[in-house]
């Protein structure tokens, strides 16, 4: 009995080597050598990067070398499309964690966001050629970037932005001819069109005075055409690939720009062509690893039942009355709790994040500004589940339970945890597909991990106890109790999704919900991550539930 619960566990764990070895062999193809680097910058604040050194890369005979830094809310890993394939072609990589993000101090948007210390710090490595640097960064690290070249204008020979922009709110104006040799890649679907390029529509990014400036034309700048001369520095081209701001780090095509375009202006790559790309194998295994580490946490968690100490916890017989049968809701009833499970939250999330961004701001005691917006969607979405749980199905109660379901929950979190640690000391990966992703706590990161983890846990206490008491029966078939459950948490937000990206491919823009639309496009891209993860969310939930009965282990 023993050796079949743990089945499940083994699976994981083969999927975490399989997806591990994937990636790394993906990241490292070609002897390329990845390295995490931590460096003191200029106001003695530690920075945090990967470092990807190709075989070419030595002192003797130097290599050109790119600073590479992701955008708002995301780290270095975020760039790995962008890092293996300029490591491919012979260029030195540093992948940058801007301030306040990932390993690096905070605040955020703090020093230049971190890019003059970065510049600075491949610079000063004996195997860069300081002659041939490039430059890219993806939203808020094309900011990042620009704050180098503002910082050290002579140090730098050509840069990439994505899904970025020259001049205000964030970095300084550009000119024909700042920065030097710039190439924009501007999606036709771009969320922030109208914070980057002032323009109201993205498609329309051709016709912005903005960008007339920088590109020292005084009319409609077209795509594909290289302006100015390299030779000066002063060459400028616009790409506009059919795709969206968070799509554009997780493209063929829009990498492939930027290694054509460093092809141009760097000297000392290896010439390989724009579509000989392997990088996608990594995003696979890491994607594989990530789905290892449910399969390995609730694994364990169904190993760990069968000991002596959970004995209380594990579910009653039916049968021999120790357990009444599970009623959930029915007919009408059960429609009405599936809709109101499913679209208030979706309906609730603008709200609450505006009402997040606006009364409770980073401070000492909660320092994430994001996180807060959802801890204040959490809290209204748990108060309303409170005030209906009067009107669901009634179950009887297993006191009791408290303390074994957090012991064998932190158990179970820890054996996972203890996954991920030897997946980034083994293979230097983390768990992730695109922007959902699994990381390494810090000491400091792990104390506000503390701070958030009693009001989170609360609120799935109280959201997958009602879950349960609507939909979830020991009589149900496996796979429609399964998929009842996930659809209850994520049918609203996947339907919010389509009807904000309908809108933007139809009209060019997303729709505002609410009078104040400042927020809409981060905030819509964030409600993207909120489909996987409640999903997984609902696998977890309903995999203990059909072992204990209880409501509890799973929150």
């Amino acid at each position: 009995m023993m050796r079949g619960r743990w089945t499940l566990a083994i699976v994981g764990v083969v999927l975490i080597v399989a997806g591990g070895l994937l990636a790394h062999l993906t990241q490292t193809a070609g002897g390329i050598r990845i390295e995490d680097v931590r460096f003191k910058g200029a106001k003695g604040n530690t920075m945090s990067a990967l470092l990807y050194v190709p075989p070419n890369a030595t002192p003797q005979i130097p290599a050109p070398g790119i600073l590479a830094v992701h955008g708002y809310i995301n780290s270095r890993e975020t760039q790995d499309g962008f890092a293996i394939e300029f490591a491919r072609r012979g260029y030195v990589v540093l992948a940058l964690d801007q301030t306040g993000h990932g390993y690096s101090d905070p605040p955020s948007f703090a020093n230049g966001f971190g890019g003059p210390d970065g510049l600075a710090y491949l610079r000063s490595l004996p195997f860069v050629d300081k002659e041939n640097i490039g430059l890219e960064g993806h939203s808020m690290g094309g900011w990042t970037v620009l704050a180098a070249a503002t910082a050290m204008p002579n140090d730098y020979k050509s840069m990439v932005l994505e899904g970025s922009s020259t001049g205000k709110p964030f970095a300084a104006e550009g000119t024909a001819s700042w920065p030097r040799n710039t190439a924009l890649v501007f999606a036709q679907y771009e969320e922030f069109s109208t914070l980057m390029w002032g323009v109201d529509l993205a498609r329309d990014v051709t016709k912005s005075p903005k960008l007339w400036a920088l590109f020292g034309t005084q009319g409609t700048v077209e795509p594909g055409k290289v302006y100015g001369d390299p030779a000066n520095g002063t060459a400028r081209v616009l790409y506009t690939p059919a795709m969206t701001h968070p799509a554009e780090h997780i493209s063929h095509e829009a990498i492939g720009y930027s290694l054509d375009w460093f092809a141009k202006t760097l000297k000392g790559g290896t010439p390989l062509s724009v579509d000989d790309q392997i990088w996608f194998r990594k995003e696979i295994g890491s994607m594989i690893a990530l789905i290892g580490f449910v399969a390995l946490m609730i694994g364990t968690f169904d190993a760990l039942l069968e000991a002596p100490m959970f004995s209380r916890l594990r579910l009653p017989a039916v049968a021999d009355g120790t357990m009444p049968a599970h009623q959930a809701a029915s007919g009408r009833r059960w429609t009405t709790a599936f809709i109101l499970s499913a679209f208030i939250p979706a309906l609730t999330y603008y709200p609450a994040f505006a009402l997040g961004g606006t009364f409770v701001t980073p401070s000492a005691f909660l320092p994430q500004g994001i996180t807060n917006q959802i801890l204040v969607w959490a809290i209204i979405n748990g108060l309303i589940t409170l005030a209906l749980m009067w009107f669901v199905p009634k179950r009887a109660s297993r006191a009791g339970l408290v303390g074994q379901s957090v012991v064998i929950a932190v158990a179970s979190v820890a054996v996972g945890y203890a996954a991920l640690w030897l997946a980034d000391l083994a293979f230097k990966i983390d768990f992730r597909f695109w922007i959902v992703a699994l990381k390494l706590m810090s000491a400091k990161q792990f104390l506000i991990f503390l701070i958030y983890l009693i009001p989170f846990t609360a609120f799935f206490v109280v959201a997958l106890h009602v879950l349960h008491r609507n939909f979830s029966t020991m009589g149900a078939p496996r796979g429609a109790l399964y998929l009842t459950n996930i659809l209850a948490l994520t049918l609203g937000f996947i339907v919010l999704l389509v009807l904000q990206y309908g809108t933007l491919w139809l009209t060019g823009k997303l729709f505002n919900p609410i009078p104040d639309p400042s927020f809409v496009p981060l905030s819509t891209i964030v409600a993207i991550q909120f489909v996987p993860l409640l999903a997984i969310v609902a696998v977890i939930a309903t995999f203990t539930w059909r072992r204990t009965g209880s409501s509890l282990p799973g929150p």
